[in-house]
């Protein structure tokens, strides 16, 4: 793509990057093929393609953002399907992170959208504050209808529909030595939203890690990726969770050492991985940053380089595997989830459109609640035409929003593997699973 940034734009390291991005870009449409939002609304300006031509258009002008720019880049899941389906390697996901940031400066949001973003912003990344969100949520839950007939409060609604019924107790796992001859020692990011929503995860993860031989730590100090705030344009916000999460992991590198940093929820790990780029710029961070991005890996990622002994128990269920999008199409990591779970004694199925996204990616099952309800629809009728018993996936937004909508019980794959490999048995299988 032909691009006419003038010397002084070009001076901006992040309009630069833009630039290099841009250029790269062949007009193929084959993003379009796999964009949820193009396949689901038929809007050119709704695929990859259009909004590369959105942000050309603004950052080459000097503009402001402006309301449909705003509004079609806001419909983007930032899944990343289109960057697996690239042939040309247009790194998009640097490219609307950046827009994002430039919509967060230039323009004025309506007051309603304001308010719902700060809220979102000032709650979820805080264990303790949305912790107390999901209390108070079941006093608005029997209002969620009402709210949804007024367009500014559907995101309000959004929320009350999603929040679980019971919130399970407070919980943070200990850090735990090697039982067995130690092979590693690692650090846990026991994460914001995953820790209140599913505190059992991060629990199965350092009970099976042990058990495996290796030492899991929980450094004092990190809390949120900073993936939740990135999203919404707030780069201030989110390059403070990075900075607070290097300096904690940099401190256990540095007076244990660390082959790994395990992540559990696999948008987190997208973002953790990007640390290196996002504080590139910064020169008291730049080479830390670079080095914790290097040993962030997810779970399964890092369990797939153990030598894992024999199953405890061999299953036998039928397992829908749903890759997240942030899983496959944000780190890469598509083979090795089946094949431990295979190696397990589960049967794996694959649902058909396994690229498309479920429609959680974050805040958007809040922020954009109708086009998020049309692909979770999709992606449950897919899964429950397996005839699996129990879906696994790897990321605790994909679980709630399939959860919102499927009859089978939606699980971590790690919990389904601590379990196969003498751990305790997930809450809420079927008894048809052994």
């Amino acid at each position: 793509m032909q691009t006419n940034f003038t010397p002084a734009q070009l001076a901006d390291p992040h309009v630069a990057e833009s630039e290099k991005i841009l250029r790269k870009c062949v007009h193929c449409g084959f993003c379009t093929a796999t964009c949820p939002t193009y396949v689901t609304l038929g809007n050119e300006l709704d695929s990859p393609r259009g909004r590369i031509y959105l942000i050309k258009d603004m950052l080459e002008n000097g503009r402001a953002a402006d309301r449909e720019t705003v509004t079609h880049i806001d419909r983007c899941l930032s899944c990343l399907a289109c960057m697996t389906t690239c042939p040309s390697g247009v790194h998009y996901m640097h490219l609307v992170d950046h827009a994002r940031a430039y919509i967060e400066q230039t323009y004025r949001r309506p007051l309603p959208d304001r308010l719902v973003r700060a809220m979102l912003a000032f709650v979820l990344p805080y264990p303790a504050r949305f912790r107390a969100a999901l209390k108070l949520a079941k006093l608005g839950r029997p209002f969620a209808g009402l709210m949804e007939k007024v367009p500014a409060l559907r995101p309000v609604a959004a929320m009350l529909k999603l929040a679980p019924k019971s919130v399970p107790v407070a919980a943070r796992p200990a850090g735990r030595a090697a039982q067995a001859t130690q092979k590693g020692r690692v650090a846990l990011l026991t994460g914001c939203a995953q820790s209140v929503l599913d505190p059992g995860t991060n629990e199965a993860t350092v009970s099976l890690l042990s058990r495996l031989g290796v030492e899991v730590v929980l450094p004092q100090g990190e809390g949120c990726c900073g993936a939740l705030v990135h999203h919404m344009g707030r780069e201030e916000e989110a390059l403070a969770f990075a900075r607070r999460n290097v300096d904690a992991w940099t401190r256990e590198i540095e007076q244990g050492g660390l082959d790994a940093i395990i992540i559990t929820a696999s948008g987190c790990g997208t973002t953790v991985k990007d640390y290196g780029f996002m504080l590139r710029l910064d020169p008291a961070y730049a080479q830390k940053a670079a080095k914790v991005s290097a040993l962030a890996k997810d779970v399964t990622e890092y369990l797939f380089t153990l030598d894992l002994p024999a199953p405890a128990r061999a299953p036998g269920t039928v397992v829908a595997y749903h890759s997240a999008c942030s899983m496959q199409h944000g780190q890469k990591i598509t083979r090795q989830p089946k094949e431990l779970l295979a190696r397990a004694g589960f049967v794996v199925k694959e649902p058909r459109e396994g690229h498309l996204c479920c429609g959680s990616a974050g805040t958007y099952n809040i922020l954009q609640p109708e086009i998020s309800a049309q692909l979770r629809d999709r992606k449950v009728k897919n899964i429950e035409a397996t005839g699996a018993d129990i879906v696994a996936t790897g990321n605790i937004g994909c679980i709630t929003q399939i959860a919102s909508a499927a009859k089978l019980p939606v699980v971590h794959t790690v919990r389904l593997l601590d379990w196969a490999y003498g751990g305790e048995r997930p809450e809420g299988l079927p008894k048809s699973a052994r």
